[in-house]
């Protein structure tokens, strides 16, 4: 299970990394992704695409919310209680 969240953790850090243009050392795992600015609605619609796509999960409209996606920490867990759920 730990190698699993690692594993979730790096893909979705690259992939935060590669769609800003904010300098990349200064996302850490606990950034909040949209208020600090790094991504913005397109982003957020390109993100899910990302997730779904890569994880082979489906958004519902209810897992919309700020919580799951603010930071690679909390998009990481979601990816985790989506797959459990799978």
């Amino acid at each position: 299970m730990e190698q699993e969240v690692l594993t979730i953790k790096q893909k979705v850090n690259e992939y935060v990394l590669q769609h800003t243009f904010a300098e990349k050392h200064k996302i850490q795992d606990d950034s909040l992704i949209f208020k600090e600015g790094y991504f913005d609605s397109m982003g957020f619609i390109m993100l899910i695409t990302f997730i779904e796509e890569e994880f082979a999960l489906k958004t519902s409209d209810s897992d919309l919310i700020e919580e799951n996606f603010e930071s690679i920490n909390a998009i990481t867990s979601y990816i985790l209680r989506k797959k459990s759920k799978q």
